[in-house]
């Protein structure tokens, strides 16, 4: 559970690393949007994890390696934007945030419960005493 503190300093820390990142992203990662999803900050304020999401990239992965290449560039221009805002600027790791994909796939997987659900009672109704005796009837 995080403190109000915590959430307070993450929330800011989340507003400006979006701004550094869509001033200054096309630095790092050209032609790609990033989004800062959460940030998570310990309780000495003195670590934050950086969850990303990435938009127009087709490596994802190397992606988050780069940005956290950059990290302590990223970290520098991060201080000079708090400076008179935080006494302590964070060590930032930055992950990549997989909950799209995730609910993606969780869908997915939802459709084809809800497909296979629908052909199990058609295949019921057709096969049904009740079906049967209404085509002899005709």
């Amino acid at each position: 559970m995080e403190s109000k503190r915590q959430q307070k300093f993450a929330g800011l820390l989340q507003e400006e690393l979006a701004a550094v990142f869509q001033k200054e992203g096309a630095a790092y990662l050209p032609n790609t949007l990033v989004t800062i999803t959460k940030v998570r900050v310990s309780p000495d304020l003195a670590v934050a994890k950086v969850y990303l999401s990435f938009l127009n990239t087709s490596n994802t992965t190397l992606s988050v390696n780069t940005v956290n290449a950059h990290a302590g560039e990223i970290r520098y221009k991060l201080g000079s934007r708090i400076r008179h805002q935080a006494r302590v600027v964070p060590t930032l790791t930055f992950f990549l945030d997989d909950t799209n994909e995730y609910v993606e796939h969780m869908d997915k997987i939802f459709d084809k419960i809800s497909r296979e659900r629908k052909d199990d009672e058609l295949s019921e109704d057709v096969g049904s005493p009740d079906h049967d005796d209404e085509a002899k009837a005709v």
